[in-house]
């Protein structure tokens, strides 16, 4: 067979590949909305869980999925963000460098239930913060950091060098260099790594009932960071396993439905607003 003939027959099995996981992730999703859709209305979105009787919603724990993942996003993106553009800009070549990309890569390899039990340790004992939204969102920070420090150091290595060299020829600080050339051309990439960060922590358990509990406020909108933070995920999981309501599994399935459409339009919410500032960026440099 002719290497031609191998090209073809390699592309084809590729694209057969591709099909068959977008096949699977479509029926995947789409049988969980088919489930679920019809459980997701706005009592459902609004009304408090429960314990006992049947009828209760997700409303707290609606709050506190995206309320514990805009704290984490906070605490994380800064130093992550930050550790990034150091490593791949400023940081000399040396073993100390190769050892803390050793320790970022390790760090990102640890189970999220050992990260969970350090945040329970350290934040929910240690520090007295009880089973708090603040202590979920501290421990979820630190498992967006590997992920942060990882994927911009290579989002803004991927900038081409001419880019910087361009821009310092024409007199260009290498802090301009970096705020108005480099960092508008990562920006793609950086965009995807919060939105990775941001599903992920949408999607964690573990981590969560250990620091952030089981549990919610009284109040439906609490935006104290010490109250009870239950969120979605946390509430999928202990209606599965632990829950007495009648209607357990219809509001699991209206969970399920609801988390994929929150993780859908949380891509869309980030990566709209990042392609709109890349454009605006790139227009500026």
């Amino acid at each position: 067979m002719s290497a031609k003939a191998w090209d073809r027959l390699a592309t084809i099995v590729m694209w057969l590949a591709a099909a068959l996981i977008l096949a699977l992730l479509g029926w995947f999703i789409g049988l969980i909305l088919w489930r679920g859709l019809p459980v997701i209305s706005w009592h459902f979105l609004t009304a408090r869980p429960s314990e006992v009787e049947a009828g209760g919603g997700v409303g707290p724990e609606l709050f506190n999925s995206f309320y514990v993942v805009l704290l984490s996003l906070v605490l994380s993106v800064p130093v992550g963000v930050g550790a990034g553009i150091y490593l791949a800009e400023y940081a000399p070549r040396g073993t100390l460098t190769d050892l803390v990309r050793l320790a970022v890569e390790s760090l990102a390899t640890v189970p999220s239930i050992v990260l969970g039990l350090f945040g329970m340790i350290i934040f929910v004992n240690f520090l007295g913060l009880s089973f708090s939204i603040l202590g979920g969102a501290a421990t979820l920070a630190l498992l967006n950091l590997p992920v942060l420090v990882r994927v911009t150091e290579d989002s803004v290595r991927a900038v081409p060098g001419s880019f910087r060299e361009g821009a310092l020829a024409l007199g260009a600080t290498r802090y301009q260099t970096l705020l108005r050339v480099v960092l508008p051309a990562a920006l793609p990439g950086l965009v995807v790594g919060v939105t990775l960060v941001a599903g992920r922590a949408l999607g964690e358990t573990a981590i969560l009932i250990f620091t952030a509990g089981t549990s919610v406020s009284r109040h439906l909108f609490d935006l104290n960071p010490l109250a009870a933070g239950e969120t979605l995920a946390v509430r999928l999981w202990s209606i599965q396993s632990e829950s007495v309501v009648p209607d357990a599994a219809r509001i699991a399935r209206g969970i399920s439905a609801l988390l994929v459409l929150v993780v859908l339009v949380f891509n869309l919410g980030v990566g709209i607003p990042g392609r709109w500032l890349e454009r605006r960026l790139s227009g500026r440099s």
